[in-house]
């Protein structure tokens, strides 16, 4: 695929596109966008930046586009969850431009605000809800979301969700999801959990990885400082005094690191602002939008800026602190060099955290080059306890609630996380013999390839047979036009009008 207008996306989603002079798709778009379209499951592992929201936005709209119907009250069609509220706040601005021709209301719900407008707005209908995990849960448990009537689900940024400690939320949305559903499952990296949480969630997902096996940093100018601790302050004073530093993204560790950083530049003359978990949500969006409008040159922040937020024009990274996930490095300094842009990334390193820094040489198969007028400390490296790594804020910082625990599993008797059987698997996905097994039971959440050339297929390393494409498995109770009918019986006239039809 060389193009959007090789893909079979109604007329008013190509014209928000044009309006974008998007033209041709990024190799995640281009690997997802047609399975979706096709109804399957997807499986997506790609970096930062590679434009997944794009993939999952846009079948979607497609589909509810040809659906043309009126949004109910407080049941979405689509939801969409995210780790923090500025992604969130991200993918709810994506919607709206790609779905700018469409009659179409896309809700946001997230914490750190007042709940009563996000109420107000779920109350008159919404056809997409993006959405974090505890104020989700929260709405469920007054009665303002219920999910029966969603066709679509996005989980986005997984593992990260794992990280900030979400995966107790996540297990209690997914109880409440109906089953006859689409699943779209996107992240950056497919730890042990991650996988098993995909099994649960997918039937047969389609596996589309654009990650490399090393991890491609080759646009940003790296460059590792070895500073004392007491030193880093007047070191990031001088680095913005000699450098040509237009616009650059300090990362520190911990939330009281940002603050403090932020305070002492500010003491120097650099304008800065802070964004980290213990932010309001009108704190952190204020210091976004000043960063973004330029009007101020630094912007410190803890992980909960590494993912997910687009800044044009940032020239430089400074990992103030190293982090101590190595994949977070790589997540940090993809903040700069975006799009083909050149980028800078300067790394302080104290003597201590060389074992952090052999860890994140290893993922990137290189060595970080040392700046000017630096030398390799001799002496051995000492193996250091990480620190539980969640200065992003955590569960806090991305849904703005308190005190929720890992805790009660809200109907857990519900049945829905069938353990055997028939009664979990999705009617479409069923082949005529009947030999899909549950949703959530043992043996079949094998993952296919994305090679999807013609005839067959042998099959998958799960003992599974090749899929059927007939439509016998089509659910016999859809309200509305299925697309997801059985993947070869999913011919263009069992979808839902296309625009001007």
């Amino acid at each position: 695929m060389q193009n959007f207008n090789d893909i079979d996306l109604i007329e008013p989603i190509r014209r928000a596109l044009a309006d974008e002079n998007y033209e041709t798709p990024t190799p995640i778009q281009a690997q997802t966008i047609p399975a979706a379209l096709e109804g399957d499951d997807v499986l997506g592992c790609a970096q930062t930046g590679t434009g997944k929201t794009a993939a999952f936005a846009l079948p979607i709209l497609d589909y509810l586009g040809r659906l043309n119907e009126k949004a109910i009250p407080n049941r979405p069609m689509a939801l969409v969850l995210a780790p923090t509220r500025e992604l969130a706040i991200q993918i709810g601005e994506s919607f709206e431009i790609y779905g700018r021709y469409l009659k179409l209301r896309i809700a946001l719900v997230f914490g750190g605000v007042k709940q009563g407008a996000q109420v107000r707005t779920l109350n008159q209908g919404a056809h997409v809800l993006v959405a974090t995990p505890g104020r989700l849960l929260d709405l469920m448990e007054q009665g303002y979301i219920k999910l029966n009537e969603l066709d679509t689900f996005v989980l986005d940024e997984a593992d990260r969700m794992m990280d900030m400690g979400f995966m107790p939320d996540l297990k209690r949305i997914i109880r409440e999801l109906p089953h006859d559903r689409q699943s779209l499952f996107f992240s950056a990296t497919v730890p042990p959990k991650i996988r098993e949480l995909a099994e649960r969630l997918l039937t047969d997902p389609v596996s589309v990885n654009v990650t490399p096996k090393k991890k491609s940093v080759s646009l940003i100018e790296q460059q590792l400082m070895y500073v004392d601790r007491a030193e880093k302050i007047q070191t990031l004073v001088d680095i913005f005094s000699d450098q040509q530093v237009d616009q650059a993204i300090v990362f520190t560790r911990t939330k009281r690191g940002a603050n403090m950083v932020m305070q002492r530049l500010e003491r120097k003359r650099i304008s800065a602002v802070a964004i980290h978990g213990n932010k309001s949500q009108n704190a952190r969006q204020r210091a976004l939008l000043a960063f973004r409008e330029n009007k101020v040159q630094v912007m410190v922040a803890t992980d909960v800026a590494a993912r997910g937020i687009d800044i044009e024009g940032v020239t430089h990274v400074i990992n103030y602190d190293v982090p101590t996930d190595p994949e977070s490095y790589v997540h940090r300094i993809g903040r700069t060099g975006r799009a083909g842009a050149q980028g800078v990334a300067i790394t302080f390193c104290t003597t201590d955290e060389r074992s952090e820094l052999r860890d994140i040489e290893r993922l990137i198969g290189s060595k970080i080059p040392l700046g000017e007028g630096q030398q390799e400390p001799t002496g051995p490296i000492v193996k250091t306890k990480k620190a539980q790594g969640r200065s992003g804020g955590g569960r806090q910082g991305s849904s703005g609630r308190s005190g929720r625990g890992g805790g009660g599993s809200r109907g857990a008797s519900s049945g829905r996380s069938g353990s055997g059987g028939g009664s979990g698997a999705r009617n479409r996905k069923r082949s005529p013999s009947g030999g899909s097994s549950g949703r959530r039971g043992g043996g079949s959440g094998g993952v296919r390839s994305e090679s999807r050339s013609g005839g067959g297929g042998a099959g998958s390393s799960t003992g599974q047979s090749a899929r059927s494409r007939s439509s016998e498995g089509s659910s016999a109770q859809a309200k509305r036009p299925s697309r997801r009918p059985g993947k070869n019986a999913r011919k263009r006239n069992d979808r839902p009008n296309r625009s001007g039809e």
